[in-house]
């Protein structure tokens, strides 16, 4: 038998792994945020160079596209930087999103992330 007391040391134990464990939880909801916010970007990028490369449309609906499908997928999303162009060659078109990483939940932090996506121009300039 121990000459020590050990009552009440479970009590401590079961808040440092239930700390432990809400730390682990969040570190995995937010990386679940980052890549929800990544893919979102890519999504919105590739749709909008896509839009934009159709027969009747223009590069300011295209990027308009980008906007309206980022901002209604990714809360903060306003602050984004959403940037079209078309190659020298008028067969590539080019939309990049510029936006920060989350940081808690959706509050953005310092960190860039950046998206970019292209789509073939076939019809005549």
């Amino acid at each position: 038998m121990s000459g020590k007391n050990e009552s009440g040391s479970i009590v401590a134990e079961s808040a440092m792994i239930i700390a432990l464990i809400t730390l682990l939880c969040g570190t995995i909801l937010q990386l679940g945020v980052v890549i929800h916010t990544r893919n979102t970007m890519i999504d919105a990028a590739s749709a909008g160079a896509r839009h934009a490369a159709l027969a009747d449309r223009t590069l300011a609906d295209g990027q308009q596209r980008t906007t309206t499908l980022l901002t209604t997928a990714v809360p903060n999303a306003e602050s984004a930087e959403v940037s079209i162009n078309r190659a020298a060659d008028g067969e590539l078109i080019s939309v990049t999103i510029t936006h920060r990483v989350p940081l808690l939940g959706f509050i953005t932090g310092p960190i860039p992330l950046s998206a970019t996506a292209q789509a073939y121009d076939l019809t005549p300039q």
